[in-house]
């Protein structure tokens, strides 16, 4: 059994995801697949990538292969109130991770400085504990290197001082199109990530099984009901008309009519 550290009393550093605004591009698994190729967990590798290039027994035995982020997709609510979601998941960093605790020679551990959840391939045997240990899903098993993977939070990116301090963050969160992956300490009251989460009741995952999971998610906001709202908007063109003493010359503005088709869309 591994111990978890005494003192956590350095940063807490991890990633607050907004399901609000996830559009489900993939480019944050992209982007982590690409950089952690060549990184701290480097090489996360694949076979059968494409399928039907390897099988066994005349099978097909599909594609496989080591992902840090996965993206995933899912139908909520019913009628008018139906939405797609977009459910981005890798490793949460738990406080009490479950996934150290059962590790049997230590190479799964947590930094006492900044509470980032790590595998040392090199005291790794492949047991499998951790993921079986982990209600997440966030471990991978390389099955050519024969050890457990997992997201490192970009620590060969995120503590490299030859990069601006602006790209020091993770792959993940900087390739983000939607501005929908957010990077901080929430042990600072005052980051973007701990203001997101007291703004937008940002929430744990299955926070019932007590793993105090750091990464939070925002929950989506609710639909607008584009029906009752479509009289209350406010158009340019009335603006301008009543401003305009010529109500009749307004009207026929070509260009005020355009403004107005625009930004009352």
């Amino acid at each position: 059994m591994t111990n978890l550290p005494k003192s956590l009393n350095g940063s807490k550093l991890g990633l607050v995801i907004d399901l609000d605004i996830c559009v489900g591009c993939h480019a944050c698994a992209v982007n982590c697949k690409e950089w952690n190729s060549g990184g701290h967990s480097a090489p996360m590798t694949d076979w059968n990538a494409y399928s039907g290039t390897e099988s066994q027994d005349g099978d097909d035995t599909g594609a496989w292969g080591v992902w840090f982020n996965r993206v995933h997709t899912y139908e909520v609510g019913e009628g008018s109130q139906s939405r797609t979601v977009h459910f981005p998941r890798s490793c949460l960093h738990c406080e009490e991770p479950a996934c150290v605790t059962v590790c049997p020679t230590g190479a799964s551990y947590k930094r006492e400085e900044d509470g980032i959840v790590l595998v040392n391939p090199d005291t790794c045997i492949g047991c499998k504990l951790c993921s079986w240990a982990c209600p997440y899903g966030a471990r991978e098993y390389d099955q050519t290197d024969g050890v457990m993977k997992k997201c490192t939070l970009c620590i060969d990116k995120i503590y490299n001082e030859n990069l601006e301090e602006v790209d020091r963050v993770p792959a993940c969160v900087s390739t983000c199109p939607a501005g929908a992956r957010h990077f901080g300490d929430f042990n600072d009251p005052n980051s973007d990530v701990s203001v997101l989460v007291k703004d937008r009741q940002g929430y744990d995952l299955l926070p019932e099984l007590g793993y105090k999971p750091t990464n939070k998610y925002l929950p989506p906001r609710p639909r607008r009901d584009q029906t009752s709202e479509k009289h209350d908007q406010i158009s340019i063109l009335n603006m301008a008309i009543s401003d305009n003493n010529d109500q009749a010359a307004a009207i026929d503005n070509p260009l005020l009519k355009w403004v107005d088709a625009v930004l009352s869309r």
